[in-house]
């Protein structure tokens, strides 16, 4: 129903209006103008387009306008800062391209303002916003703000609740902000604010502070201790050095605590956690020093530990042992060391134990928790063997204990681990034969068992292994025959060197690829010598005796032979080189443009001080052809000339090449050609990234933030899922079939994280491959957290 109906002639003495989550398209319905006594109006949540009527301020009664979840774009109008006794503002998520006036800020009655997730073109906070003294709730997050943060905003005594999170302000943090007595909520996140956080807080109502995602430096304020409301606070990733205030650990509110990836050093406040029911711990990548705090768990609500990439040393805290709500401990690459209390091992809900590069000690328990889907141990003293007993074990999905003292057999039960996705237990003292059963290793994608004492002959059932990629057997005592069937594996890494195999390789491992696979088996060899193997003789040698004079007439004949194929090769090899020479004389130049440089220009160029890249096929040259002219030449090699029927394929590909015109498709100019080399040559353009040239002219030229101003569709994406913005909203609708929305949802946040701009975030091919293949589940990101109303930390949950 379009709000043009007659039903309006009904409403003309109403004083409220509410058509919220509905399906109703249109431009915005004017007809609402003739309810004279009209103070609510709620559109929100419908399918409205189109601009705001610039007289808007024609319902000049309105206490209450929500307009938020439409499609309205353009500007927000100068007259809605005409409407005295508006008092809640509503105008988030839309699709505004335009400004916002500054007008607003005579709106003496306004409480809350929520803007938010519009496309703004970049606009700076107006300076009279702060005559806003009434105003609560200040909601403007990924706006596309610029500029400085007013220091008037201190005006502001009634705030509340103030959201300037993505968006791209600068400057310092005014100190005024943390002189609102008011102030509950601040979110400054992902920012590029700069300088030191303020050292004088007098915001004590303050139960949210998160100012991650910038560029501060400085000091975390000791006065931060004073805020007893205080139940999270979010200070990753930026640049802030020096103590953590031990008064912070005191705070009783106290909930979340993410100070990961700054420049932090000395100790963690030993009260942590004793005072609040803590419940995220982060507190990685740092310089910190000394134990973890003794009472981390001492609340019971403890989720997440991540402390790793730090100095801390000591013992792991005893109330990690009876820490039922634990699912995360994260504490690799510290000097932590003795044992793994008992009680962790088991907790109920631990999901990942990842503890390598410390010096544990002590030995791997019978039981774990049924929750546990990611060990990871390597690195450590470890020692003992590895006994597994019942069903605790079923659902571990990463086992890594490299780099051990482990010794014994490899259980049998381990081979039950239907879901085991990578299993790394190399370097290490386990021997014995590989047990049987792996064959029920169906998601298994990397097996590393080197530099252990292992015997026996490989299990020919691992070459059934559907997702094996790597495979790693090296260093061992492995006999017999490698079984054949394993050259059906496409293995993107193999390593059989030092063990005692022997016998023909696979074929299908007869390649360059796997040249370093086999070194060290003397036994072994392959068909052709390539792979640096002796090569293996068709027919064994008769050992019957033979007279004499047969082995002298064999003798002269293999001597006339020998003389024979050394007159013959002579004269071959002397043909080849006069030909060869030849050949590289008789180039064939081919041109697809008008050139001013010939074939010669392009020859002399090639020279190792021009090497620009290379690759299987050949290299590519940056060559100066007749002076100013500088061009691409990349270099194609051939082991053998091309057939007749394959060279002329090859030219008739590389002229329908160069007849494209393409502004994103690099010009081919010309084709030079031998019996021994093609070389195509290029237009030259410098380094850039493909995101710059695909998209910097069309930023340059596109219509106002089209919503692509200043950000590549990776960007764009990455930004969406941190805004909690819903991804179906970002599907095609062309393609949007419901059934199918579940797993277009995962491949989008998978190229989230593929495309992520740290790239040690990035996940590895074979897990990218596992949650495509439905094997494992989607990686979580660490989006808008509405129960709790602010972000979430995203390292607990990666």
């Amino acid at each position: 129903m379009e709000l043009s109906h007659p039903l309006f002639l009904t409403l003309r003495t109403s004083e409220f209006l509410i058509f919220s989550n509905n399906s109703i398209v249109g431009k915005f319905p004017v007809a609402v103008y003739d309810i004279s006594k009209l103070e609510i109006l709620d559109l929100s949540q419908n399918y409205f387009v189109g601009s705001i009527p610039d007289d808007i301020d024609s319902l000049s009664r309105l206490t209450y306008l929500n307009l938020c979840a439409n499609n309205f774009t353009g500007n927000i109008p100068a007259a809605i800062g005409r409407i005295p006794e508006l008092r809640t503002l509503y105008l988030n998520d839309n699709l505004f391209n335009g400004t916002f006036p500054p007008e607003i800020g005579n709106l003496s009655k306004l409480e809350q303002l929520y803007m938010a997730r519009n496309g703004f073109l970049p606009s700076k906070l107006p300076s009279n916003f702060t005559q806003l003294k009434k105003l609560k709730m200040l909601w403007i997050a990924g706006a596309n703000l610029i500029g400085e943060i007013p220091q008037m905003i201190g005006e502001m005594v009634a705030l509340e609740h103030l959201d300037l999170s993505s968006n791209e302000l600068t400057g310092n943090i005014p100190g005024s902000l943390f002189m609102l007595m008011n102030l509950r909520l601040l979110y400054l996140y992902r920012n590029k604010l700069s300088g030191e956080i303020p050292q004088v807080v007098e915001a004590l109502n303050l139960n949210v502070i998160d100012l991650s995602q910038n560029n501060l430096t400085g000091t975390i304020p000791v006065d931060f201790g004073k805020l007893d409301k205080l139940s999270g606070l979010s200070l990753f990733f930026n640049q802030l050095s020096g103590e953590i205030p031990e008064s912070i650990g005191r705070l009783p509110a106290l909930k979340d605590f993410a100070l990961f990836s700054n420049n932090l050093s000395g100790s963690i406040p030993p009260d942590l956690g004793r005072y609040s029911a803590l419940e995220t711990f982060q507190v990685a990548s740092n310089r910190l020093t000394g134990n973890l705090p003794e009472y981390l768990c001492h609340g019971g609500s403890l989720i997440g530990v991540v402390a790793f990439d730090n100095k801390l040393g000591g013992e792991l805290p005893k109330s990690l042992e009876n820490c039922s709500s634990l699912q995360i401990v994260r504490i690799s690459n510290n000097a932590i060391f003795g044992n793994i209390p008992v009680g962790l091992w088991t907790a109920s809900n631990l999901q990942q134990l990842m503890i390598n590069d410390n010096s544990f000690t002590g030995e791997l328990p019978n039981q774990v928790s049924t929750s546990l889907s990611r060990l990871e141990i390597s690195n450590n003293r470890f020692s003992g063997s590895i006994t597994i007993e019942g069903n605790s074990w079923r659902n571990l999905v990463v086992f890594n204990t490299s780099n051990n003292l482990f010794t014994g057999a490899i259980p049998q039960e381990l081979t039950a681990f239907r879901n085991l996705t990578t299993l790394l237990l190399d370097k290490n003292q386990l021997n014995g034969a590989l047990p049987p059963n792996i064959i029920s290793w169906k998601s298994l994608t990397t097996l590393n068992l080197g530099q252990n004492q292992l015997s026996g002959e490989i299990p020919v059932e691992i070459a059934f292994l559907p997702r094996l990629l790597e495979l790693d057997l090296s260093d061992n005592k492995f006999s017999g025959q490698i079984p054949p069937q394993l050259g059906l594996l496409i293995l993107t890494f193999l390593n059989l060197s030092s063990n005692l195999l022997f016998g023909k390789i696979p074929t299908g491992y007869e390649n360059a690829a796997y040249s370093s696979s086999f070194l060290n088996n003397p036994g072994l060899c392959a068909s052709r010598p390539s792979l640096y193997l002796k090569v293996c003789f068709s027919r064994p040698q008769k050992s019957r005796k033979t007279s004499i004079p047969l082995l002298a007439l064999i003798s002269s004949v293999l001597i006339t032979s020998f003389l024979l194929a050394l007159l013959f090769s002579f004269i071959i090899i002397r043909v080849h080189r006069k030909r060869s020479h030849r050949s590289d004389s008789e180039w064939k130049f081919i041109n697809f443009q008008r050139l001013n440089f010939t074939e010669s220009n392009i020859l002399s160029g090639l020279t190792e001080s021009n090497l620009i890249g290379s690759g299987g096929s050949g290299k590519v040259y940056r060559v100066a052809a007749n002076g100013s002219i500088v061009v691409a030449v990349k270099r194609i090699w051939n082991d053998r000339p091309l057939e007749h029927k394959l060279e002329k394929e090859f030219l008739a590909e590389v002229e329908i090449l160069s007849t494209i015109r393409h502004l994103n498709i690099v010009k081919l100019l010309c084709c030079i050609t031998n019996d021994n080399s093609k070389l195509l040559v290029y237009e030259y353009l410098v380094n850039h990234s493909l995101d710059q040239w695909l998209h910097t002219e069309n930023r340059s030229n596109s219509a106002p933030s089209s919503g692509n101003h200043d950000t590549c569709l990776a960007k764009w994406a990455w930004r969406h899922m941190q805004e909690g913005k819903s991804i179906v909203g970002a599907l095609d609708e062309e393609i949007k079939e419901p059934c199918y929305v579940d797993e277009m949802s995962n491949v989008f946040q998978l190229g989230v994280f593929c495309t992520s701009t740290v790239p040690s975030a990035r996940p590895q091919m074979k897990e990218v491959l596992q949650i495509l293949l439905g094997r494992s589940h989607p990686l979580v990101h660490g989006v808008k957290n509405t129960r709790r109303e602010y972000d979430s930390t995203p390292l607990l949950k990666n």
